[in-house]
């Protein structure tokens, strides 16, 4: 058991090395699948907000707390921010993880072993890659609900319409929400081409990529955002 988990483990961590050699060689390829995949999830995931946020019946007695506008505007508020979306980009990064284990890792432990072991490891791996397509579906489903319902009270409270909200919002919820589905989008494409053994070597670069653009998009958020708005509302 031992043996076959080591084995694994210095198998993937080779194709994690082969993997970022090899992208190193030709990065813009790599990172323009991504991007082109993260806005796509960004601008389905805007959509679904906007439509939710026209469609219910807004409170704006239950707007959101933004700063700026209706909360405080400072480097705690900052701080916030980021420790909210750092949870979000986690969950994203492990499910690029959960994908390298369950597509990659699993199957090579598999081959090490016979019988109800080898039987067990062979259905653990789809079962673990449905659990993740499932987590990840009910996150951005619950971020849409969330965001839309959010928005539309906050529209409310500010007598203007969700849609121009969302307008004044682009500058720093774009770049924001793209960071955070890197790591979603990487998953994506290696599971369609079935190169899970990439997905460690993903996990790392888009992780890396996101954290100073979600670091400069807080900074937006906190200080500029709000007269973006204020501004559009005129």
């Amino acid at each position: 058991m031992a043996a076959a988990s080591d084995l694994a483990l210095v198998q993937g961590m080779a194709h994690t090395r082969t993997t970022l050699r090899a992208w190193s060689r030709e990065p813009w390829q790599v990172l323009r699948g991504w991007l082109l995949g993260a806005l796509a999830i960004t601008t389905v995931l805007l959509l679904a907000v906007w439509l939710i946020g026209s469609w219910l019946t807004p409170d704006a007695s239950l707007a959101p707390t933004f700063p700026g506008l209706t909360g405080r505007a400072d480097l705690g508020t900052v701080g916030e921010v980021l420790m909210r979306n750092a949870l979000v980009l986690a969950l994203h990064g492990f499910a690029c993880v959960a994908g390298f284990i369950a597509g990659s890792s699993l199957p090579l432990q598999a081959e090490q072993h016979s019988g109800l072991y080898r039987k067990i490891h062979d259905r653990a791996g789809p079962l673990a890659i449905a659990f993740v397509v499932a987590a990840t579906s009910f996150s951005l489903l619950t971020q849409a609900l969330s965001l839309g319902f959010g928005a539309a009270n906050l529209a409310a409270r500010g007598d203007m319409s969700v849609g121009l909200l969302l307008v004044g919002l682009l500058p720093h919820a774009l770049p924001e929400l793209v960071a955070l589905f890197l790591p979603l989008a990487a998953w994506v494409i290696a599971s369609r081409r079935e190169d899970w053994h990439e997905l460690l070597a993903a996990t790392f670069v888009t992780v890396g990529l996101a954290i100073p653009v979600l670091i400069a998009a807080s900074f937006v958020e906190v200080y500029i955002s709000a007269d973006v708005i204020l501004w559009l509302r005129g």
